[in-house]
């Protein structure tokens, strides 16, 4: 049995993506200290295998801010945003059925248990980071905690847990502020103009459509028209708690 990891590769990407769609999914324990049913398990495939978190809807607790049933899919939509600006932000992410209903399948990362993730929240030279902190901006993620950063022995660094993405109204609240009304990297201004052009039509548009609703995807693509307007990292909201709680 071939154990698959995620790579850089498209190739590889594609791979995990089947495995996780179309692979048997098996259980072996939950981690307990997540807010929402979320299952570690084992997915099989065609002599390939991973591990995976595997986060059904049945399971997912009811907020005030976001509809009910809607997490899972909100965490496949991210991974597709995260795929196309081409940051492979997000690990691997499908939208499936399972043991316990249907639910998002994520490839589980393997992370360098090596590095302080404090630390590593407070680096303003990782440009990694500051990648995941412009995604969070357009994804108006709400919940970027330090615990949420999954950096590899490779030197890649993903994040989880964007099941609170994609409001309307603006929430970002994270633990990486330190870029606030800083430039934008020119490189990164002309992949926030492609996924633009991404977000008026096209299949990406398309399958964003499938898990939020119209005006999410409108406000979404406004957010990236407004970093590309202005060029800079957004500042803290004055009317929302700019910082998750617990930060960790």
């Amino acid at each position: 049995m071939t154990e698959l990891r995620p790579a850089g590769s498209p190739v590889e990407g594609e791979r995990a993506l089947r495995l996780l769609r179309e692979g048997r999914l098996t259980v072996e324990g939950r981690l307990v200290d997540a807010s929402n049913a979320t299952l570690y398990c084992t997915v099989e495939l065609d002599g390939m295998s991973a591990n995976c978190v595997y986060k059904p809807i049945a399971g997912e607790r009811p907020l005030w801010d976001f509809p009910d049933g809607t997490l899972a899919g909100r965490e496949v939509a991210a991974y597709a945003v995260s795929h196309a600006l081409g940051w492979e932000v997000v690990p691997p992410t499908v939208h499936r059925d399972g043991p316990f209903g249907p639910g998002m399948c994520q490839l589980w990362i393997h992370a360098d248990t090596g590095v302080d993730l404090l630390e590593l929240a407070r680096d303003e030279g990782h440009a990694g980071l500051r990648r995941m902190a412009i995604f969070d901006a357009v994804v108006n993620n709400s919940d970027r905690k330090i615990g949420h950063l999954l950096p590899t022995p490779g030197g890649h660094l993903y994040g989880c847990d964007h099941g609170v993405c994609f409001s309307v109204d603006y929430k970002l609240r994270t633990v990486l502020w330190q870029w606030q009304g800083e430039s934008l990297p020119e490189d990164t201004i002309a992949d926030l103009r492609r996924l633009r052009r991404a977000l008026e039509s096209g299949p990406l548009a398309e399958e964003l459509r499938t898990h939020v609703t119209e005006r999410e995807v409108w406000a979404a693509r406004r957010r990236v028209e407004l970093l590309v307007e202005h060029g800079i990292h957004p500042y803290p909201s004055e009317d929302w708690p700019s910082v998750p709680w617990p930060p960790v």
